[in-house]
C-alpha cells in the first residue's frame, strides 16, 4: 500500500488580503519550536510512515520557505528517518517569490524535494500590489528562472483571475509569460471572496473593485483555451498539465486515496475517516512537544456522505467517474443510484455520460457547482 504526506508550515512574510487559509504573519520566533514540534509529530507517526511506501509528500503552508534553511533540512532529516519515502517519491514544497535563496534552494536538492510550486498569483504589478502579494512581476520571472537554474525540472505555478484592477488584457499577458516559462504546470484559480478576509471587509465596505462578471468570465475562458493550445492539458478543474507533469499529490485527494497530514491544521483521510489537527500554533507546539496528539477533531463519513464526496472529487477531474471503481469502492452500483441525476445533467450539457462512467462536459467544468450539489445526499 502507498500513502501521501501532507506536511503543513502555518507561517508567511505577510497575509495576502484575499487569504482564508490556516496561515500567521510573521511569527520568526516560532519556526524554530514549530519545527521541532513537526518532526515530534512525525517521528510519533513513524509506524505508520514506515510501514507503507510513501510515494507523495507536499510541504504546504503558509508559505513554507519563509523558515530558514536549516529547519528545512531539520525537517527532511526527520523525514529520512522516520517515513519510507520511496525513491520515485513526487516531493512538492510551495514557494512565494522573494522568499528563496541559493542556500535554500540547495537544502531543497538535499532533503529530496523534486517539485516546486510557486505562488506567482499574477504577472501585473497592480494587480499583484491589490492583492497584498509581497512580489513584483520581475520578482516572479526571477524566481521561476533561479528555481529552474537550481536544476528543478518539475515547476508549477499558481495564478488568479478576477482580482481588483485585473482585466482580461492583462490576464492574458500573464498566460503567455506563463507559457514561456520553463514550467509543467500552472494551477489557475477564480477569486473567492472568503468570510473574515480582508477582501470580505473592503466589499461590505463598498472599497473592493473587482472585474465584472463578464471580464471574469472572459479570463476563464481564456485559461480554458490558451493553456491547452500551448500543451497544457486540463486534468482538473483548475490545473493544467504538460504530459506526465500532473500534481500525483492532489490526485490523492481528487482519487479518494489515502493521505496523512501532520503540522497545525493539517487533514489527513485515513481508513475512512477524516481528521484534522489543531489549527492554533501555539497550541499544536505544546501538545506536540508533550507528546500528546494535537487532533482536534475525526470524523467517519456514513456511506451516503462518503459516495458523495467521492463522486464530486473524480468529477473534478478530467477523468470523471469509473463506474468499476466506484463499484469497488462502495459495493454499489453508480448508474442504479444517481441514474436520474446525471440523466438530468445530461440533458443540461453539464455531465456526458458513457458505458463505463461519467465526466463533466466543457460547461460542467464551468459550472462544476450545480453538478456537484446535485449529488449531495438530502
Amino acid at each position: 500500500m502507498s500513502i501521501g504526506l501532507y506536511i503543513h508550515i502555518p507561517f508567511c512574510q505577510q497575509k495576502c488580503l484575499y487569504c482564508d487559509f490556516p496561515s500567521v504573519a510573521g511569527g520568526a520566533e516560532l519556526y524554530a519550536d514549530y519545527t521541532a514540534a513537526l518532526c515530534r509529530e512525525i517521528a510519533g507517526r513513524g509506524g505508520l510512515l514506515s510501514a507503507a511506501a510513501v510515494d507523495t509528500v507536499y510541504i504546504g503552508g503558509g508559505t513554507p520557505t519563509v523558515l530558514p534553511a536549516g529547519c528545512l533540512e531539520e525537517i527532511g532529516r526527520c523525514l529520512r528517518a522516520n517515513a519510507a519515502v520511496a525513491a520515485e517519491a513526487e516531493f512538492t514544497v510551495e514557494a512565494n517569490p522573494g522568499t528563496l535563496d541559493g542556500d535554500k534552494l540547495a537544502v531543497l536538492r538535499v532533503i529530496g524535494v523534486n517539485r516546486v510550486s510557486l505562488g506567482v498569483q499574477a504577472f501585473d504589478d497592480g494587480v499583484l500590489a491589490a492583492a497584498g502579494r509581497i512580489h513584483t512581476a520581475a520578482q516572479a520571472a526571477e524566481a521561476v528562472a533561479a528555481v529552474s537554474a537550481a536544476g528543478f525540472r518539475r515547476i508549477s505555478i499558481d495564478l488568479m483571475y478576477g482580482l481588483p484592477g485585473q482585466t482580461a488584457a492583462s490576464f492574458r499577458a500573464g498566460l503567455e509569460m506563463a507559457a514561456a516559462m520553463p514550467v509543467e504546470h500552472i494551477s489557475v484559480y477564480g477569486l473567492k471572496v472568503e468570510e473574515g478576509t480582508p477582501f470580505a471587509r473592503m466589499a461590505a465596505a463598498g472599497s473592493l473593485a473587482l472585474p465584472d462578471e463578464a471580464e471574469e468570465e472572459a479570463m476563464y475562458d481564456l485559461a480554458a483555451d490558451f493553456l491547452p493550445a500551448r500543451g497544457f492539458a486540463r486534468y482538473e478543474i483548475s490545473n493544467y498539465a504538460r504530459p506526465g507533469a500532473e500534481c500525483r499529490h492532489n490526485l490523492r485527494y481528487w482519487r479518494y486515496e489515502p493521505y496523512i497530514g501532520v503540522g497545525a491544521a493539517a487533514h489527513s483521510f485515513w481508513q475512512g475517516e477524516r481528521l484534522a489537527n489543531t489549527a492554533n500554533v501555539s497550541e499544536y507546539i505544546a501538545r506536540a512537544m508533550a507528546g500528546e496528539t494535537p487532533l482536534a477533531s475525526r470524523e467517519a463519513p456514513g456511506e451516503a456522505v462518503a459516495m458523495a464526496e467521492y463522486t464530486f472529487l473524480a468529477l473534478r477531474t478530467a477523468a470523471g467517474v469509473a463506474y468499476a471503481d466506484f463499484s469497488v469502492r462502495f459495493g454499489r452500483e453508480f448508474p442504479l443510484l444517481y441514474g436520474a441525476a446525471t440523466e438530468r445533467l445530461a440533458r443540461q450539457g453539464l455531465l456526458a455520460v458513457g458505458t463505463d462512467g461519467v465526466r463533466l462536459t466543457a460547461k460542467g467544468q464551468k459550472y462544476g457547482n450545480i453538478v456537484f450539489g446535485a449529488f449531495l445526499p438530502d
